[in-house]
């Protein structure tokens, strides 16, 4: 198979996890750059930045229209992350590798086992509501561990959003994709230099597959129950967890 039709379909697979779930898209986007299109790692995280940046803005578009995103809840998390990304990002140059991937693994398990089991505090707080005090806090830890591990924040926001703050499992994923969008570009905006000597041929199909994807990723969500949602989501970050931990002790 070329690397182009490669690039087609890897695109389409990212983005119908970011347009159903809300997240998932750089961690499906790095390893296919990478194993699949042969990138270098430097080059896949940046090639991933632009990918997922102008796929969640495309989703983010779809679920803004259909009410389900939590503007200030987002821009809270958002907002509160950055400063903690950053410093956590500047630790993380002193720590192993594997030890980072490992945290990473553990981090991905424990979002999933919560996500799987029954969430008291979703059923007793009104759906939605937005306690600032608890974004702020729940956004600057997510952006510490996000600049910890070195992935965007997209299969962090959703289970956050949905245990931590009450949301509902569509209102999690819209909301998910506005703090994925603001960190993604801001992300960006540091690594200018870098998007030289890009393949842009492999590049340009894989994100127009990935919008395309979100697309039917934001359909697919209109269609499938919440609960049913987010038990795919709860599998799929297990499923990353254990791809990481194998790769940690390998």
């Amino acid at each position: 198979m070329s690397a182009f039709v490669l690039a087609l379909v890897a695109g389409g697979l990212v983005g119908l996890a970011l347009g159903a779930l809300g997240g998932g898209g750089s961690v499906l986007a790095v390893p296919a750059l990478i194993y699949l299109l042969g990138f270098t790692p430097a080059a896949a995280t940046t090639a991933s930045l632009l990918i997922v940046t102008a796929t969640s803005l495309t989703a983010l578009f779809g679920h803004a229209r259909s009410g389900h995103v939590r503007w200030r809840a987002g821009i809270l998390f958002a907002a509160a992350g950055i400063v903690p990304a950053v410093a956590a990002g500047a630790a993380s140059a002193r720590l192993p590798q594997p030890l980072l991937i490992a945290a990473f693994a553990a981090v991905a398990a424990l979002a999933a086992t919560r996500m799987l089991r029954p969430s008291r505090a979703r059923s007793a707080a009104e759906p939605g509501a937005v306690r600032p005090a608890r974004a702020l806090g729940t956004g600057a830890g997510l952006g510490a561990l996000t600049g910890l591990l070195g992935v965007g924040g997209g299969f962090l926001a959703v289970p956050a959003l949905v245990t931590v703050l009450a949301f509902e499992m569509q209102a999690a994923i819209g909301t998910s994709l506005l703090i994925i969008s603001v960190n993604s570009l801001a992300s960006l905006l540091t690594r200018g230099a870098t998007t030289s000597g890009l393949d842009w041929t492999l590049i340009a199909p894989f994100t127009g597959t990935a919008i395309l994807g979100a697309w039917d990723g934001k359909r697919l969500a209109g269609k499938v129950s919440g609960p049913l949602l987010q038990r795919t989501f709860a599998v799929v970050l297990l499923a990353v967890a254990v791809f990481m931990l194998v790769d940690a002790l390998t």
